[in-house]
C-alpha cells in the first residue's frame, strides 16, 4: 500500500480510539455525567486498521449546552460548558486472529466543567482511564466492507472527592464497553455505523448502580485528494434504569433519556498527521424517571447543545520496511 493511502487509512481509523469524556449531564447517579463516552467522539472512525506501527493522536473538545428536562432548573435556562484533551495512542502489531487485524488502544483524558448559577458548579482533573486490551478487524474481500468490534474499558482511577466521590471529573465505578464497527470504504467514501454500550458496576462509594447506555454514530464522508467532508450524526439513550441505594434513600436521579444530534466533518490530510474537525447540534434530547420512590414530581435532566471536536492523529513508529536485495548473476 502506499504511504499516501496508508496514511488516509490511518486518519479515517485512529478515531476507533477515542474516548468519551466526563460531560455534565446528570443523568446518571446524581453529580455523574449522562454517559461514560462523550457522545459524538468515535465519529470519523471506520472499521479499517492503519498499517503495523504505532499511532499517536490528539484530541479536544468543547460543548456549549443547557440543561433540560422536567427537572431542569430556570426551565432549561442553566448553561453547562465542558473542555476536554486527550492523548492516546493505537498499537497495530501486524498480528491476525480468524483472519483478523488485532489492536490495542489506550487513552487518557483530562476535562474541566462549569455549570453556571444557581447550581454554580465547576470541576477540573483526570477522567477515568480508557482502555481497550483488544480489537479484531475484519475485511471483507474486496467489496469494501469492513467488520470491526472490541471491548473498551473505563478504569476507575480518575479524580475523584467528596462523600459520593463525585466532586471532581472521575467516577468511581467501572465501565464495560463492548463495541461494534461496520463500514463501507472504498473510492475515497466513509460510511460507516458503530454501535456500542456501557455496562457500568455500582459506585464503589454509594452502592448507586448507573444504567446502560447505548451508543449509535454515523459518518458518510467523502475524501477527495486531502480533503474529507460529509455529514455526521448520533443518537445516545439510556436503555435500562438506574439502581439507587440507601446512600440516596433509593431516590434515582435519571432513569431515561434520549438525544439525537447532527452535524458535518471537515478533515485535511497534511502527509505526516491528519486532522479532523466535527461540530453537531443536538436537536432533540429528553429525560425521564427523577424522583423518590412514590413521588408524582420528575426530577431527571439531561443537557443540550452543541459540540465541537478535533482529531489530530500520526503515526510514531513502524517496523522497517524490509530491504530489497540485489539479485547477483555469474
Amino acid at each position: 500500500m502506499k504511504i499516501k493511502e496508508r496514511l488516509r487509512h490511518a486518519a479515517a481509523a485512529l478515531s476507533v480510539a477515542t474516548i468519551g469524556f466526563v460531560a455534565p449531564a446528570d443523568a446518571y447517579e446524581a453529580g455523574a455525567p449522562g454517559w461514560e463516552q462523550m457522545p459524538g467522539i468515535v465519529i470519523g472512525a471506520s472499521a479499517g486498521t492503519p498499517g503495523p506501527g504505532v499511532y499517536m493522536f490528539n484530541q479536544t473538545f468543547t460543548t456549549q449546552t443547557n440543561i433540560v428536562g422536567p427537572g431542569a432548573p430556570l426551565g432549561g435556562a442553566v448553561p453547562a460548558h465542558l473542555a476536554s484533551t486527550a492523548v492516546g495512542f493505537l498499537w497495530v502489531p501486524g498480528w491476525t486472529f480468524l483472519g483478523a487485524t488485532y489492536d490495542a488502544v489506550l487513552v487518557q483524558p483530562i476535562s474541566m466543567l462549569d455549570v453556571g448559577s444557581p447550581v454554580n458548579l465547576q470541576k477540573v482533573g483526570a477522567h477515568n482511564t480508557y482502555v481497550v486490551p483488544g480489537e479484531l478487524s475484519w475485511k471483507l474481500g474486496d467489496s469494501g466492507f469492513f467488520v470491526k468490534t472490541g471491548l473498551g474499558i473505563y478504569v476507575p482511577d480518575g479524580s475523584t472527592s467528596g462523600a459520593n466521590g463525585l466532586n471532581s471529573i472521575g467516577n468511581p465505578w467501572w465501565t464495560f464497553q463492548p463495541e461494534i464497527f461496520l463500514s463501507y470504504l472504498k473510492d475515497g467514501w466513509n460510511l460507516t455505523a458503530f454501535l456500542s454500550e456501557e455496562l457500568n458496576t455500582k459506585n464503589t462509594i454509594t452502592n448507586y448502580r448507573s444504567g446502560d447506555v447505548l451508543h449509535a454514530e454515523f459518518t458518510a464522508t467523502k475524501t477527495v485528494g486531502k480533503w474529507t467532508v460529509g455529514p455526521v450524526g448520533y443518537y445516545v439513550g439510556q436503555i435500562t434504569n438506574d439502581t439507587s441505594s440507601a446512600f440516596y434513600r433509593q431516590a434515582i436521579n435519571t432513569n431515561r433519556f434520549d438525544i439525537y444530534a447532527a452535524g458535518a466533518l471537515v478533515g485535511y490530510n497534511f502527509g505526516p498527521a491528519a486532522l479532523n474537525v466535527w461540530a453537531v447540534d443536538e436537536f432533540y434530547a429528553k429525560a425521564w424517571g427523577g424522583g423518590p420512590p412514590g413521588s408524582a414530581v420528575d426530577t431527571a435532566s439531561v443537557t443540550k447543545g452543541w459540540k465541537v471536536f478535533a482529531n489530530l492523529s500520526f503515526r510514531i513508529w513502524s517496523p522497517e520496511e524490509p530491504q530489497k536485495r540485489p539479485l547477483l548473476f555469474k
